[in-house]
C-alpha cells in the first residue's frame, strides 16, 4: 500500500469515525432528553388529573366524561388509568389504547417504589404512586410523543446530511493532503529513478519547505557523493595501476629473469640487493599512488601542521645512515624564532615521501656526494631549495621532466622507474605548492619547492 493511500485511508477513516461518534452522541443525548421531558409531562398529567378527581369527588359520571374529552388532546394516543390505595380502578381515559404491562407495573408500585418507567414499542409508559390528602393513589400513563419524535426524526435527518457532507469533505481534503504530502516523495523517487551516476554531477535539489523532504534529499546527495568518490577512487586507482605500475613491474620481472640466469654468487648477491631496493621503491610508489588516488577522487587529505625544517633534518639523518658516503648541508636563509614561518598544513606521510625522493635524487645524481638544502621563508610561503653538483637536464628535455617514465640523458646508469619526479610534482600540487627546476651553473641542479604556510 502506497503512503498516499495510507494517508487517505487513515486520515479520512479517523476523522469520519470521530464525526460519526460525535453526531451519534448528540442524537443519543437528545433522545434521552426527549424521553425524560415527555415522561415528566406524563407525571404532571397524572398528578393534575388526580388532583382534579379529588376536588370534584361526588359529581356524576357525565362530568368525568366531559373532563376526559376536554383533555384528550393533551397527548397523542394516550391512555391514563388511576387506582385508589387498594389498587381499585377509579378513573380510565376514554382512549381505546391498551396497556399491556399495566398489571405488572401496578403490582410493583408501592410506597418504596413510587416511580416506574418503561416502553412499549414507541410508547412511553410510566407508573406513579402519589399521595393525595393522606391517601395513596396509583396512576399509569401510556402515550406517544408525536411532537418529540417528529423533532427527533428531524434531528436525525439533519445529522445524516451533516455526516454525509462532512464525510465527503473529509475524503476530498484527505485526497488533496495525501497528494501534497506524498507528491514531493513521489517526485524525489522519480528523479532518483532517473538519476544517472555517470552523467549527473548536480546534487538533487528540492524546493519543498518540509524539513523531512530536505533531509531526505540531503542524505541522498551525501550517499551519491560517497559513491562518486568511491567510483572515482576506483577509476584513478585502476588508471594508476594500469599505467604507472606496468613499467616498474615489467622491470622487476625482467630483473628476476636475469637473476635466474646468473650463476656467479657475487653478482647474484649484488643483483638481489638491487632488486630489494627496487621492490622497496615500488612499495613506496604503490602507497603514494593510493594516497594520490584518494585525493584525486575527492577525498580530503588528512592534514596537520608540519615543521618542514625538522622533517628535513630527520630525513637527512635517516639517509645519512643508509648512505654514509653522502652528506647534506642544511642552511636557513634567516634565523627566526617564529615557528609558523617553517610550518605548513600537510599530510606528513605524503610530504615526507616527496622530500625523501628529492633528497635521494640529490644524492644519487651528485658527483661529489654532497647536497645543499636551503630553507627560505618568503611571505606566505616556505621555499626549500635542493642543490647538487652533477650532470644537468638538457634544455629540450625539461618540458618532459614531470611526465611519467621520463628519464633524461643524465640518468643513464642510474637505477629508477622514471616516476619519482611525477609523484613529487603531484604531492606538492595536492598541497597547493609548486616544484620548479633551474640550472644556476653548468654543473649545478636546483629544485625549488614552494609550499603555502599554515
Amino acid at each position: 500500500m502506497s503512503i498516499r493511500t495510507k494517508i487517505l485511508i487513515y486520515f479520512s477513516t479517523t476523522v469520519i469515525a470521530l464525526t460519526a461518534g460525535a453526531l451519534f452522541f448528540i442524537y443519543t443525548l437528545f433522545a434521552e432528553y426527549r424521553e425524560e421531558q415527555f415522561q415528566q409531562r406524563q407525571k404532571e398529567k397524572i398528578s393534575s388529573t388526580l388532583q382534579l378527581l379529588s376536588e370534584i369527588k361526588g359529581l356524576d359520571e357525565t362530568l368525568f366524561v366531559a373532563l376526559d374529552k376536554s383533555t384528550i388532546h393533551d397527548f397523542y394516543n394516550e391512555k391514563l388509568i388511576i387506582f385508589d390505595h387498594e389498587k381499585n380502578l377509579i378513573y380510565k381515559s376514554v382512549d381505546d389504547l391498551s396497556i399491556d404491562k399495566m398489571r405488572a407495573i401496578l403490582n410493583k408500585l408501592s410506597t418504596d417504589q413510587h416511580w416506574i418507567e418503561t416502553k412499549e414499542e414507541l410508547y412511553d409508559v410510566v407508573g406513579l404512586a402519589i399521595s393525595n390528602r393522606g391517601k395513596l393513589f396509583y396512576g399509569i400513563s401510556k402515550a406517544y410523543d408525536e411532537f418529540g419524535y417528529a423533532k427527533l426524526n428531524y434531528l436525525r435527518s439533519i445529522l445524516i446530511i451533516t455526516f454525509s457532507t462532512i464525510s465527503l469533505i473529509v475524503v476530498l481534503v484527505s485526497f488533496y493532503l495525501s497528494q501534497r504530502i506524498s507528491g514531493p516523495l513521489t517526485e524525489i523517487a522519480r528523479r532518483i529513478n532517473q538519476y544517472d551516476l555517470d552523467k549527473d554531477n548536480v546534487p538533487l535539489q528540492t524546493n519543498e519547505s518540509s524539513k523531512e523532504i530536505m533531509v531526505l534529499a540531503h542524505r541522498f546527495n551525501e550517499l551519491m557523493q560517497k559513491i562518486k568518490e568511491a567510483f572515482a577512487f576506483q577509476k584513478h586507482a585502476i588508471h594508476h595501476i594500469s599505467h604507472e605500475l606496468k613499467t616498474p613491474i615489467s622491470v622487476l620481472v625482467s630483473n628476476f629473469e636475469k637473476i635466474e640466469q646468473e650463476t656467479d654468487p657475487r653478482v647474484l648477491k649484488q643483483m638481489l640487493a638491487h632488486q630489494k631496493e627496487d621492490t622497496k621503491s615500488l612499495s613506496e610508489i604503490i602507497h603514494a599512488l593510493l594516497e594520490i588516488s584518494k585525493a584525486e577522487s575527492g577525498n580530503r587529505l588528512h592534514r596537520a601542521p608540519v615543521r618542514v625544517d625538522e622533517l628535513i633534518f630527520d630525513l637527512s639523518a635517516e639517509l645519512s645512515q643508509l648512505f654514509p658516503a653522502h652528506h647534506f648541508s642544511v642552511d636557513y636563509a634567516e634565523i627566526s624564532e617564529d615557528e609558523h614561518k617553517f610550518t605548513v598544513l600537510a599530510n606528513e606521510r605524503l610530504l615526507k615521501s616527496a622530500l625523501t625522493n628529492l633528497m635521494h635524487n640529490c644524492q644519487q645524481y651528485s658527483t661529489d656526494h654532497q647536497a645543499k638544502i636551503n630553507i627560505i621563508p618568503s611571505g606566505d610561503q616556505l621555499k626549500v631549495e635542493f642543490i647538487n653538483r652533477g650532470k644537468t637536464i638538457r634544455e629540450q628535455e625539461r618540458q618532459y621532466l614531470f611526465q611519467h617514465f621520463f628519464r633524461g640523458a643524465n640518468s643513464q646508469g642510474k637505477r629508477g622507474f622514471g616516476l619519482g619526479l611525477v609523484f613529487i610534482y603531484k604531492i606538492i600540487s595536492l598541497h597547493g605548492g609548486t616544484v620548479t627546476y633551474t640550472t644556476p651553473g653548468t654543473d649545478t641542479n636546483l629544485f625549488t619547492v614552494a609550499l603555502p604556510l599554515s
